[in-house]
């Protein structure tokens, strides 16, 4: 039976009442949860509703739930609880070791990218580095940062080790959902619910600029995640200036963004075409791989941009400008690339590691596999923007749970020339 629900006299139905407070009409939380209750197709009852008055006043709601099995209430509490739905009956988070290394115990909490805070010895803890599909490990709080014996962090899966203290059940935790923003920039977070191609563009792309300069200027990080489109589109440039700029901290792209890039520096071509115009050159097929070997023999990109064969490019302006680069290598890899990392596991380590280092805004350019797998590892409260031609890519994105990111369905050349524009580069 659900922890604290209470077996109903009415045909053995099972209820529990649960609370929702905030901004929670406006930024159609309520709806949300409503929502989510019908599609499950148990019953509610909305015993309480407070509305705020002013747009600064928060409103409240106390919800009774009730489900004709225990199993079928347990389902609807977790749909809620992510929503920002707490149970009334407080109890602290429960927590069980993990019995081997690369496994949880049986019932783990599985997180949402959402702020999640649980409640250990009647003080709730903050969830550290929030980031959907991971587990709450619960260590000793040496430093006492929250007042408490203990802290609380996400924890992959193939990060977790025997013995670690790991989060299970429904009780003792809260998530804290995105709510509107009170202030007049209020796109963030609305906007990507919809997908189409006939979006206000301009000014998305305007609230895009003033993120990304105010991420700058309070020592927050800028992040681009790019394809290799961003290459053969011709707008290569564009990300150049955005990075000579000081706009980008840190880069995550495939091994081909990278070759292509290259190849473009040696050769003038792009997977053998000349981006200037022009007939193909005789043996142009093989200039990416070219360009994979001369890299290779300088060792590594570094290597060639310090003894001077790499004059121009993305990588080239990376390196020059200490950008972190995270190169993440797959199946289908020419060479690859010294930089590449070719372990999956170890890749997804190193761009967490970026993301965790204070990443607030992330531009997600042309690329499905890698805007899908880095929209996974994002907190919910990195403002996010996912630019591609075709809208599935940010439906994908937006299905995985990525409902922060603004999805603009759009060529990538004209998104960065209008990003520029609006930065004032």
């Amino acid at each position: 039976m659900a922890e604290g629900a209470e077996r109903q006299p009415n045909g053995g139905r099972f209820s529990q009442v649960v609370e929702v407070r905030g901004h929670i009409i406006d930024s159609l939380i309520l709806p949300r949860i409503l929502d989510q209750l019908l599609d499950l197709r148990v019953r509610f009852d909305i015993e309480e509703l407070t509305v705020g008055r002013g747009n600064q006043d928060p409103s409240y709601a106390r919800i009774r739930i009730t489900a004709d099995s225990p199993e079928r209430l347990d389902e609807a509490l977790g749909a809620v609880q992510s929503t920002g739905a707490v149970p009334i009956e407080l109890r602290d988070a429960e927590a069980q070791a993990a019995p081997l290394d690369g496994v949880f115990p049986e019932g783990f909490y599985s997180t949402t990218n959402l702020q999640t805070w649980i409640r250990r010895a009647e003080r709730w803890i903050p969830v550290a580095y929030p980031e959907m599909d991971c587990a709450i490990r619960v260590a000793p709080d040496l430093a006492g940062v929250h007042g408490s014996a203990e802290r609380a962090e996400c924890v992959p899966l193939n990060e977790v080790r025997r013995g670690d203290p790991i989060v299970v059940g429904r009780r003792g935790i809260r998530v804290e959902p995105l709510e509107r923003s009170r202030g007049p920039e209020p796109l963030f977070g609305f906007m990507g619910s919809s997908i189409s191609s006939e979006k206000p563009k301009t000014y998305a792309i305007q609230e895009a600029a003033v993120w990304i300069r105010q991420a700058r200027a309070s020592g927050r990080r800028n992040l681009v995640v790019a394809g290799p489109a961003v290459i053969h589109s011709g707008c290569r440039e564009y990300l150049c200036r955005l990075i000579d700029a000081g706009y980008v901290d840190c880069l995550f792209a495939g091994n081909a963004l990278a070759v292509h890039d290259v190849e473009l520096a040696l050769f003038g071509t792009s997977l053998g075409v000349p981006l200037g115009g022009g007939p193909e050159p005789e043996g142009g097929h093989a200039h990416h791989l070219q360009a994979i070997n001369r890299i290779r023999a300088a060792g590594g990109i570094r290597a060639a941009v310090e003894n001077g064969m790499l004059r121009e490019g993305v990588m080239h302006a990376c390196v020059r400008r200490g950008v972190d680069v995270v190169l993440a290598g797959s199946i289908r890899d020419d060479g690859p690339l010294p930089e590449v990392i070719t372990d999956v596991i170890e890749a997804q380590g190193a761009m967490r590691a970026q993301i965790r280092g204070g990443v607030q805004v992330a531009l997600l350019l042309s690329t499905m596999l890698h805007s899908i797998a880095v929209g996974n590892l994002l907190p919910a409260t990195v403002h996010t923007v996912c630019v591609d031609v075709n809208p599935a890519v940010l439906t994908k994105l937006a299905d995985r749970g990525s409902f922060q990111t603004i999805g603009l369905v759009m060529d990538v050349g004209g998104f960065l020339r209008e990003l520029l524009d609006a930065l004032g580069i």
